[in-house]
């Protein structure tokens, strides 16, 4: 018996670069900005008048894949989308941390913003673009009129030790682990008691992940790579923990998710993820709405994580109230 994790597995599927679905005919124009020396970003603009808003994609997607979504937006605002470094058109420098962290790829949104001279732009991001909406309101709220999470309000994207998230609390460990070998602890009745609690939290994410780990048949689909993209990798293990954003937000979650076909044949496996998803994102929106008092937070049952395009109408009809509400 084969196991393998929803978790792994929509990881692996988006950090292979695969698109959801075929990319729609461009109907924007397209230019590049420079970010720093060496690295431009694909933007797309679709024109429109009004408040400017920005669309930032999930991982292994480029700024067409809001082809078709940007254009119910045109009427009332000025529509753009970013591809972020490392994918679509965009530059692609070496895949290190200091090139893909969350606060390097929330830098690029700023010199976007800058480069246009755009004037407090509402952010909005799907997927992993959390981390990158959660490093520009933490920092620079100025800089922006909203926030809009489609399925992004993650642990990337708000942390709370009580949903925890796996990576984030694998990343505080290790650098634990790391001082532990190399005894660089000033107080060690603290470091001892900081380090217990770490590997708690750690094991509490294994304990909910194991959770979503089903027996099946034959060899996991898709088959496993012998090692994870790198630039996916280092936009995975570069996030950072964000507690506080002082923004106008809304999020959007879909809880649970809809499997889609990949588990038909398997209604109790089905059954014991969809348990164990409700769990999970019910936690992390829970926690999103408690510690971020300016988020509103919206549940919508059984969506796709490609929140926009299963449910489409429910999430122009949300963010159209939350645009609207904005000074």
């Amino acid at each position: 018996m084969k196991k393998m994790s929803l978790w792994l597995t929509g990881l692996l599927i988006l950090s292979s670069g695969v698109l959801h679905g075929q990319p729609s005919a461009p109907t924007s124009s397209e230019h590049f900005v420079s970010v720093e020396p060496d690295v431009k970003l694909q933007v797309l603009d679709w024109g429109g008048t009004g408040r400017p808003l920005i669309f930032l994609s999930g991982l292994g997607d480029d700024a067409h894949v809001y082809d078709k979504f940007a254009l119910k937006f045109t009427e009332k605002y000025h529509v753009y989308a970013i591809t972020r470094r490392g994918f679509g058109t965009s530059s692609k420098p070496a895949p290190t941390n200091e090139n893909y962290n969350s606060d390097r790829l929330g830098d690029d949104v700023l010199a976007v913003i800058d480069a246009l001279k755009l004037d407090r732009p509402v952010l909005v991001g799907h997927s992993v673009a959390g981390e990158e909406l959660s490093s520009v309101g933490s920092r620079h709220p100025e800089k922006i009129s909203g926030l809009i999470y489609l399925d992004a309000g993650m642990g990337y994207a708000y942390y709370d030790s009580g949903a925890g998230w796996i990576v984030l609390d694998m990343l505080d460990l290790k650098r634990k682990l790391a001082q532990f070998q190399e005894g660089a602890f000033p107080d060690e009745k603290q470091f001892l008691h900081d380090m217990l609690a770490a590997t708690l939290q750690f094991e509490k994410d294994l304990q909910q992940m194991t959770k979503e780990t089903p027996d099946l048949p034959g060899p996991p689909t898709p088959p496993l790579p012998s090692r994870r993209p790198p630039i996916p990798a280092a936009i995975l293990f570069g996030e950072q923990k964000y507690t506080k954003i002082d923004a106008p937000i809304l999020a959007i979650f879909a809880i649970p998710h809809d499997l889609g076909p990949r588990f038909k044949d398997y209604p109790a496996a089905k059954a014991a993820i969809t348990e164990a998803d409700l769990a999970r994102f019910s936690a992390q929106a829970n926690a999103f709405e408690t510690g971020l008092p300016s988020a509103h937070v919206v549940r919508i049952p059984n969506a796709t994580h490609y929140i926009f395009k299963s449910n489409e109408a429910e999430v122009i009809r949300e963010m159209n109230v939350f645009l609207s509400k904005l000074p």
